[in-house]
């Protein structure tokens, strides 16, 4: 199922929103200009420029693992061609919330945080929805480190942070109902209610993230946890920064 729209509508304006959108655009834009054709190395490896972006701009749960004490195990030559030369590992847990690695990839999240955020913007205000995203990011990353803490690819969007919006929407919003289409039968609209869709996606993360425990350190290439742990901080946080509720203003769906 994907979800196309919503039939709540906003009393304010979603300027956090909207800007966390624009970012995440212009830096998916930027990376485009980067090469994809291995060009040098990083200690042992051989990577291209995009490859290099990841990695300075990503989080690595083996480098944060270590840079907080935890032991990842990794062998020390493989940490220092992965992680980034300068020991920027704590900023890029924030950074990469605004990277992503394709069109699908930064598509796909940037419909949910459209469809969602906006919601949850017009409920915490603008200055506690923008601590609230980055909070849940934070708390993705965590999440995806301490589960997964020998992987060492760069573990790069901005699905955690969005994972907690869905996590708030549901706990704010649970009855809204959800316009979505049954991939690849885009002509089949359907409306489904919240707490069903995002319920449902919540069970395909955990079941996910069990299910990948104990394999390569690369796994599938999604950071399950991350999206686990974002939603669950989402739900937390919401309660406890959410202003008190408005009557909500719903479009009769058609």
């Amino acid at each position: 199922m994907l979800p196309v729209g919503d039939f709540l509508r906003s009393r304010t304006t979603p300027y956090v929103n909207w800007t966390l959108l624009a970012i995440n655009v212009a830096v998916f834009l930027y990376m485009l200009s980067l090469g994809t054709t291995p060009d040098g190395l990083r200690g042992n490896l051989i990577t291209s420029e995009t490859d290099r972006f990841f990695f300075d701009w990503g989080f690595v749960p083996a480098c944060l693992g270590e840079v907080v004490g935890l032991d990842s195990g990794v062998r020390p030559r493989l940490l220092e061609a992965v992680c980034p030369a300068d020991g920027r590992e704590v900023v890029g847990v924030f950074t990469a919330m605004f990277v992503h690695a394709g069109p699908l990839h930064v598509g796909g999240n940037l419909l949910f945080l459209w469809i969602f955020g906006d919601n949850v913007e017009d409920r915490l205000g603008h200055g506690r929805y923008l601590f609230f995203y980055l909070a849940c990011g934070v708390a993705a990353a965590a999440a995806q480190t301490f589960m997964a803490l020998d992987t060492v690819a760069a573990a790069v969007g901005a699905s955690g942070a969005i994972a907690g919006v869905l996590g708030a929407y549901l706990l704010l919003y649970p009855k809204a109902l959800i316009r979505v289409i049954f991939l690849p039968l885009f002509f089949i609209p359907l409306v489904v209610p919240a707490a069903a869709l995002i319920g449902v996606w919540f069970f395909i993360q955990l079941f996910a993230g069990f299910a990948e425990l104990g394999q390569a350190t690369a796994g599938s290439g999604v950071a399950w946890w991350a999206h686990v742990g974002g939603f669950i901080a989402g739900v937390v946080l919401v309660w406890l920064l959410r202003r008190p509720r408005p009557r909500p203003r719903f479009v009769e769906p058609l």
